[in-house]
């Protein structure tokens, strides 16, 4: 039986349904209708905020509300001091990832933009505690979990995750403008960045790698996509280059086409966020990070006859020959031409990709891949909608909304689940895993055709 990351850390449910008071939790349950309290502690009609023609719909986005969204808030705890979002079904910590998802959501209802500023700040305060107890080379990770009652965070976890903060911050910057948000985290935020490439770009070619200080090479894969068939074969080695009596083999042999993409699409966030506190310097230092890895993805990675970008080793850029949903997180980083975003979309609606609920995340016709498996054949609300955005960006709305409208149909069918069987659609893992709020967020961003969800006021 595989043992994924949040296994690691499986204390028990967390409480759903928590609301805010300035910095005290309360008590409030959802209402009778189901609509989730605010922040004061009175109830938020959501159907004040948004609108949609079919009532399963709302009745859906209620449940993701209530459940996803601010069930996930938790009190100060442990060494989190600050208001925190826990992943859910029990794995008790501040991911990156799942965290992002929820803030995004978070960020539409009135009166959080003070619990929006401590969540990021919990972030910040753990950068500060690990670079008084690391070596220099390893100052500014932000890891992939914080937990509260974790006293031996240093070992672990000793690896971050899929980096997306920069995306998460420019979503909720878009919604409440918050510039103190801004001044409080573009600093920290550029560091983190810096310990990516200078941690896991190794080799200095713009392309990046995963890894983990333990030494563990099941951590280094939890910094993307858990077991993703690209990573099979992968090893930890020393760094190339730097010597001395305290080094390890932290760093892994494969570079990951999915985190080079969303490392240059936070890059692209951050850039703009920089350019909108008027830091000029720092907007193009973000811009030459994204150019240059964006040049080695269409270099190094692209590969016409599989229709996406693959994984490569890293010292010998030899493509991995095996596609995973990691090949398409290029779209929405703007990585591929207008020529190479058609194949990609050529590609996804081959057999290779095609399952009735997609998108698998292997290709299908590989031998490893089995509907339900995790991350290796199965299908998840985020990553769809990270997809679906990226082909909109570049002119395939119809084959974003076909992906956005299955995986909406399949969770008013189905419920909102952590992964899905690609075949079956049967719900798998995690009920109402703080990120599958995404599937609200596709509806939002308008990547549907079928399913119409949007803030009232807006066209």
């Amino acid at each position: 039986m595989r043992i994924n990351r949040r296994q690691l850390l499986r204390h028990g449910l967390t409480a759903s349904a928590a609301v805010w008071a300035g910095h005290r939790l309360t008590a409030a349950p959802p209402n009778s209708a189901g609509t989730p309290p605010n922040s004061a502690g009175t109830s938020v009609d959501l159907g004040t905020l948004l609108e949609a023609d079919d009532p399963e719909v709302m009745r859906l986005t209620r449940d993701i509300f209530r459940e996803c969204v601010l069930g996930k808030l938790q009190a100060p705890e442990g060494v989190l001091t600050h208001p925190w979002i826990t992943a859910g079904g029990g794995f008790h910590g501040q991911w990156i990832w799942d965290t992002m998802f929820v803030l995004d959501l978070l960020s539409l209802l009135p009166g959080m933009e003070q619990n929006i500023r401590e969540v990021f700040q919990n972030y910040w305060d753990f950068q500060a505690r690990w670079n008084e107890r690391t070596p220099a080379y390893a100052h500014d990770m932000i890891p992939c979990m914080i937990v509260p009652d974790n006293t031996n965070w240093v070992k672990f976890p000793a690896y971050s995750q899929i980096p997306i903060l920069a995306w998460g911050l420019e979503r909720v910057y878009q919604r409440h403008h918050d510039q103190e948000l801004l001044r409080q985290s573009l600093g920290p935020l550029e560091r983190f960045h810096e310990w990516y490439w200078r941690e896991r770009d190794v080799t200095d070619i713009g392309l990046i790698a995963v890894g983990s200080y333990s030494g563990d090479v099941q951590h280094g894969r939890f910094e993307t996509f858990d077991f993703e068939c690209n990573l099979d074969g992968l090893k930890l080695t020393v760094h190339p280059t730097r010597q001395g009596p305290d080094e390890g083999a932290w760093y892994g042999d494969i570079c990951a086409a999915g985190n080079t993409a969303y490392l240059i699409t936070a890059e692209r966030c951050l850039e703009r966020l920089a350019d909108t506190l008027g830091d000029a310097a720092m907007a193009a230092r973000r811009r030459a990070r994204a150019e240059k890895a964006a040049a080695a993805m269409r270099e190094h990675m692209w590969n016409a006859e599989a229709g996406t970008f693959l994984s490569v080793e890293r010292d010998s850029l030899r493509q991995i020959p095996v596609a995973t949903i990691g090949s398409w997180m290029a779209l929405m980083a703007g990585v591929p031409t207008e020529a190479m975003a058609q194949r990609m979309a050529e590609a996804l609606r081959g057999e290779h990709w095609t399952t009735p609920l997609p998108v698998p995340t292997v290709d299908r016709l590989d031998p490893r891949w089995r509907s339900d498996s995790y991350w290796r054949g199965d299908v998840w609300p985020a990553p769809n909608y990270q997809i679906a955005t990226g082909l909109a960006r570049y002119g395939h709305h119809d084959l974003a909304a076909a992906i956005a409208d299955k995986t909406v149909a399949n969770a008013l069918r189905n419920g909102v689940s952590e992964h899905y069987d690609a075949v079956s659609g049967k719900p798998l893992g995690v009920t109402f895993l703080g990120m599958s709020c995404s599937i609200a967020t596709l509806m939002l961003d308008g990547l549907c055709q079928a399913h119409t969800l949007k803030l009232k006021g807006r066209p």
